[in-house]
């Protein structure tokens, strides 16, 4: 398994998951919650968004076909978008818009559903962290290169989990200087990854 492969899947699913910006999403969507209730609904929330990640990994491209999409013209796509994402975090609009998905979801569904929507769906599993995993599996061929990018998601999952767990210490440990910081160094980094999907896709589209 090539090591730049593992370590461009490892960087893209997380950015794009983004377990530390979750941290005080978390936080406010679960307030009022007590300890067990907010470690029930982060282990169901990440079950779900583990479920959501490992059948686009597997089947991705299948989905791909059934609609009549090509892998190249997914490349393009999926680039754009998280090109818009990376945008976002350097601007400081995706956390903005993560805290009204979750402000919605609290006055419509309360607190027995946030476990499924806005904490799976579309917080961990959302857009751009779906588009990035059916981009990777075009690229991790073979029982084994599925197999590699599953680990990957499921540890980025986990990590997430332990963050969600510990999310009362994240905060306080970055605060909104480090938090800011990093989000936009993250997205810096994205960015590239964005153009060279992109990139990918528009080479793999003029040789067809």
């Amino acid at each position: 398994m090539d090591a730049d492969l593992l370590i461009n899947a490892v960087v893209t699913l997380f950015v794009t998951i983004d377990p530390p910006g979750l941290a005080p999403l978390f936080l406010a969507i679960t307030a009022g919650m007590n300890r067990a209730e907010r470690r029930q609904v982060a282990l169901r929330a990440t079950l779900i968004a583990a479920c959501v990640f490992v059948v686009f990994a597997i089947a991705g491209t299948l989905i791909l076909a059934l609609f009549g999409v090509t892998l190249a013209a997914f490349r393009v796509a999926g680039g754009l978008l998280l090109f818009w994402i990376a945008f976002e975090m350097v601007f400081e609009r995706r956390q903005e818009r993560h805290e009204n998905t979750a402000r919605r979801a609290m006055t419509q569904d309360e607190i027995h559903s946030v476990s499924v929507f806005p904490l799976a769906i579309p917080l961990l599993a959302g857009p751009g962290a779906i588009s990035a995993t059916i981009l990777l599996s075009g690229q991790f061929e073979g029982i084994g290169g599925r197999a590699a990018l599953i680990g990957i998601i499921l540890s980025i999952v986990l990590l997430t989990y332990g963050v969600f767990l510990l999310a009362e210490r994240v905060e306080g440990l970055l605060g909104n200087t480090g938090r800011t910081v990093l989000t936009r160094l993250l997205g810096v980094i994205l960015s590239a990854l964005a153009v060279q999907f992109v990139a990918d896709g528009v080479k793999a589209l003029i040789a067809a």
